[in-house]
């Protein structure tokens, strides 16, 4: 399982992060799905998700619309490695 949040950089600067991560089955992976939307529904943030039967890709932009990655982008990340 993937535990690693990439920086993907348009310019000079920090534009999304992406996650993969992998589970062993789909109740595991629906389990997180759950978890994940009742967290963003409360934060009132949401990341791009897609999925499949047992895996999971996250996309975070940056809170403020054309601003780079900042600290409560990697805080709103760190919340989500909580739930796998």
């Amino acid at each position: 399982m993937d535990h690693q949040w990439t920086p993907r950089p348009k310019t000079d600067r920090v534009e999304w992060l992406e996650r993969r991560i992998e589970f062993n089955d789909y109740a595991s992976n629906r389990a997180f799905l759950d978890r994940l939307n009742d967290f963003c529904e409360a934060e009132g943030r949401y990341p791009d998700i897609s999925f499949g039967r047992t895996y999971v890709n996250i996309t975070l932009r940056a809170e403020e619309e054309g601003a780079a990655i900042g600290e409560a982008d990697h805080a709103f990340a760190a919340a989500i490695d909580g739930f796998v």
